[in-house]
């Protein structure tokens, strides 16, 4: 009788065991597919931007004769022709005036959206909910809406052909979508240390300066990437403004080598597209993690 009982305990493990490895061979192989299936994707994904940067070193009449990402004739006429861009001032003149309007709006864009976001959350104000509406509503109105009221507005303010109207506007936390974005993560907060700061005598101010603002940490990092690179590939707004050649950001610039009468110097351009969206991968891949954990935690609680 023990032996039979033996006889079917190790009848039952082994089918146990062909379960368990079947299951960690299905696991196995639908983790592959993913995998496969993720790569090929983002090679997808990445192919036109390999496509620029290797084009950049190619001939002009060599980037649409192929598809090949190798250069028959790689040369770097297409960097030293496009930073010179043709005009009295290099590519780096325009890098610089880029910087110039984009880091002013990072910085108030993270200095008006923790405030105001900081209020929402934290505070008991007059008509929260209504309020708390309106900012959801802005963030459904197209830009495309706000442009002729802004211009004449900034028109009649006198701040035309400079970067005021591109960044003045943030110093009001104007973007919807930052301030949601930081309420949602401070949703997620518990508020024990802030009451237990306020215990100890600390005002809202210092509450948020002290105890808010580190905890706040991933989801500012990611408004300010958020910022950065959406004001880096900005083209409407400086078009608008923005008329002195001397002026120019980056996007101006790189549209204003494309001349419409004649062949475009297509390595140039595209040369100077490469360098310009470095700052963009450089920032961003510095702060991934941050910018991961802030994305992600801010949907944790509605």
């Amino acid at each position: 009788m023990a032996d039979i009982q033996q006889s079917q305990l190790s009848t039952a493990m082994e089918v146990a065991e062909r379960e368990v490895a079947r299951t960690m061979r299905r696991e196995k192989i639908s983790r592959t597919i993913r995998y496969i299936v993720l790569l090929i994707v983002g090679l997808l994904m990445l192919y036109p931007l390999a496509w620029m940067f290797s084009a950049s070193f190619k001939p002009n009449h060599e980037i649409f004769s192929t598809m090949s990402l190798w250069p028959a004739h790689a040369t770097w006429e297409g960097f030293i022709n496009g930073w010179k861009t043709g005009t009295e001032y290099n590519f780096g003149h325009y890098m610089l005036n880029t910087f110039k309007y984009v880091i002013p709006k990072v910085i108030l864009t993270i200095i008006s959206s923790t405030i105001v976001a900081y209020g929402f959350a934290r505070f008991e104000i007059p008509w929260k909910k209504f309020w708390f509406a309106t900012l959801i509503t802005t963030m459904l109105l197209p830009s495309t809406v706000l442009l002729i009221p802004q211009y004449l507005m900034f028109r009649e303010m006198g701040m035309l052909d400079s970067y005021l109207p591109l960044y003045l506007p943030l110093a009001f936390a104007t973007q919807g979508f930052f301030v949601f974005m930081l309420i949602q993560f401070l949703r997620g907060v518990p508020r024990d240390m802030e009451e237990a700061a306020q215990i100890d005598g600390c005002n809202s101010f210092q509450v948020l300066w002290y105890v808010v603002v580190p905890i706040l940490k991933p989801a500012i990092i990611s408004v300010a990437l958020f910022q950065f690179m959406w004001s880096m590939n900005d083209f409407i707004g400086p078009l608008i403004y923005v008329y002195s050649v001397d002026k120019y950001p980056i996007a101006l610039a790189l549209k204003m080598s494309i001349d419409v009468t004649e062949g475009a110097p297509w390595n140039e351009i595209l040369a100077m597209a490469s360098i310009s969206i470095l700052p963009s991968i450089i920032v961003f891949f510095l702060a991934q993690r941050h910018f991961v954990q802030g994305v992600t935690s801010s949907g944790i609680k509605g």
